[in-house]
């Protein structure tokens, strides 16, 4: 009976040193699962020597004063729990982390995520949508620099002093192929006989223009002409007048030697060679309108300038030649009160038959029956 008791009695103790040392390890630190496990194992094992070797005061668990804060006395009970609980139904996988495994998967999961984040910003800054790249700069540069180059040229242009029409040089050089006619220049171009589309089937002309030519006459159409403004509609105006000069007037061609549009083309009538239907002696330009009633343009005016220079640098014109308009050397209103105005102020205008001033051409022997010859 007595070993009965002595051996209920050290069970006990051993419960009580195990709880008591449970308590004081979880005050002092929480150790790691294997440590528990080697603690609890240790303490089942050595229970007798525990109670022989270290005695418990008997008044642990009944003085409050000395009692651990966390023993718990239990008695009479069974499937005690202490602490938390999880319950689950089914099967049931647990795995085992330590420290350094936690800390590892830490760190490659911190890894995984720097990488992926790092490859984000990497494809990002690739991007050819958000990239600019060294072709792109120099295409940009580039266009720019064409912009401001048509600027600059835009800027010149239209802050280029424009001269007038009787201020600009004229330049005309002397190696011109025989029976040729070069173009004026300045946008004057030289509407030759067969471009303007006449007709050859007239009687020929007899009487050739001697040169230098010491008079110019300049007369116009009259009658109501309206002025012509394109190539396509003087050369209907041309073949129309020389239809009107061989079938009406019975001459046998154009009155005139040279013809000048209202946008400053100069077109062949009879040419250098031959004498017009006029005067001998004369170099006869005619305005294609009716100059009484409508106003030379500056073009016009400045196409026949330029025939007479270039007559002059080729020695067709005198130099000192004399510049008359029709209505002076008989009754009629040719050329129009509008160009008779504008000639009167060139230099070589001359002021005959006007006023009691002699005649045109008397110095050369002419009379006013001259400069109705017909031929």
């Amino acid at each position: 009976m007595y070993e009965q008791n002595s051996s209920s009695s050290s069970m006990a103790a051993a419960a009580e040193s195990a709880l008591w040392s449970v308590s004081r390890e979880r005050e002092r630190s929480r150790p790691s699962a294997a440590q528990r496990l080697h603690n609890l194992t240790s303490a089942s094992g050595t229970s007798s020597s525990a109670s022989s070797s270290t005695a418990l005061p008997q008044n642990i668990f009944t003085n409050p004063s000395i009692q651990p804060s966390s023993v718990v006395n239990l008695s009479h009970s069974t499937d005690v729990v202490i602490g938390p609980m999880t319950q689950y139904q089914g099967p049931v996988s647990i795995y085992y982390m330590d420290a350094s495994m936690e800390a590892h998967a830490m760190q490659t999961a911190a890894g995984i995520n720097s990488s992926s984040s790092s490859g984000h910003h990497r494809s990002r800054d690739n991007s050819p949508s958000k990239r600019l790249t060294r072709n792109t700069i120099l295409l940009i540069t580039l266009i720019l620099l064409v912009l401001a180059t048509a600027l600059i040229v835009l800027y010149v242009e239209l802050n280029r002093p424009r001269l007038e029409a009787g201020n600009k040089a004229i330049y005309f050089g002397n190696n011109y192929d025989h029976d040729t006619f070069p173009n004026l220049g300045n946008g004057h171009l030289v509407i030759d006989r067969i471009q303007w589309g006449a007709s050859t089937n007239g009687r020929p002309l007899t009487v050739p223009l001697r040169r230098p030519i010491p008079y110019v006459l300049i007369t116009h159409i009259g009658v109501q002409s309206i002025p012509c403004s394109n190539v396509y509609k003087c050369s209907i105006k041309m073949r129309t007048i020389q239809d009107s000069a061989v079938a009406e007037k019975i001459l046998p061609d154009i009155q005139s030697n040279f013809y000048v549009s209202d946008e400053g083309n100069i077109y062949v009538g009879r040419g250098w060679d031959w004498a017009n239907t006029y005067a001998n002696h004369t170099l006869a330009i005619t305005f294609m309108g009716d100059y009484g009633r409508y106003t030379p343009s500056p073009k016009q005016l400045e196409g026949v300038q330029f025939l007479l220079a270039h007559a002059v640098a080729n020695h067709q014109l005198d130099v000192d030649y004399k510049l008359v308009a029709q209505n002076q050397t008989k009754t009629s209103k040719s050329p129009g009160i509008n160009v008779y105005r504008e000639i009167r102020k060139w230099p070589h205008f001359y002021g005959c038959g006007m006023d009691e001033t002699p005649a045109c051409g008397s110095e050369l022997g002419m009379t006013r029956a001259s400069w109705d010859a017909k031929q």
